[in-house]
C-alpha cells in the first residue's frame, strides 16, 4: 500500500464521517433554531428548555438513520479489509 492509497482511504474516511454525522447535526441545528424562535416569540428565557427537545430529536434521528449508518460503515470496513488481505 503506497502513500496515495493511504491518502485516498483517509479522505474517504473523513467524507464517511461527514456523511454519517450530517443528518444528526442538521436535525440538532433545526430543532435548536425552532426552539430559539419559540423562546424569542414567547419571551420564555429558560436555558434548559432547548436541551430536552434537541436530545429527543437527535436520538430519534440516530434511531431512524442507524441502519444506513451501519451499512455504510460495514461497506467501508470491508473495503479496507479486502485491501489488507490483498497486501498479504
Amino acid at each position: 500500500m503506497d502513500e496515495t492509497e493511504i491518502i485516498d482511504f483517509t479522505r474517504e474516511a473523513i467524507m464517511l464521517t461527514i456523511q454519517i454525522s450530517a443528518p444528526v447535526m442538521v436535525v440538532g441545528l433545526i430543532v435548536g433554531v425552532v426552539i430559539s424562535l419559540v423562546q424569542a416569540l414567547t419571551q420564555i428565557q429558560e436555558m434548559t428548555l432547548t436541551f430536552v427537545p434537541k436530545i429527543v430529536a437527535i436520538f430519534a434521528t440516530i434511531f431512524v438513520m442507524f441502519p444506513l449508518m451501519i451499512a455504510t460503515l460495514v461497506t467501508f470496513t470491508q473495503k479496507i479489509a479486502d485491501k489488507i488481505v490483498a497486501m498479504g
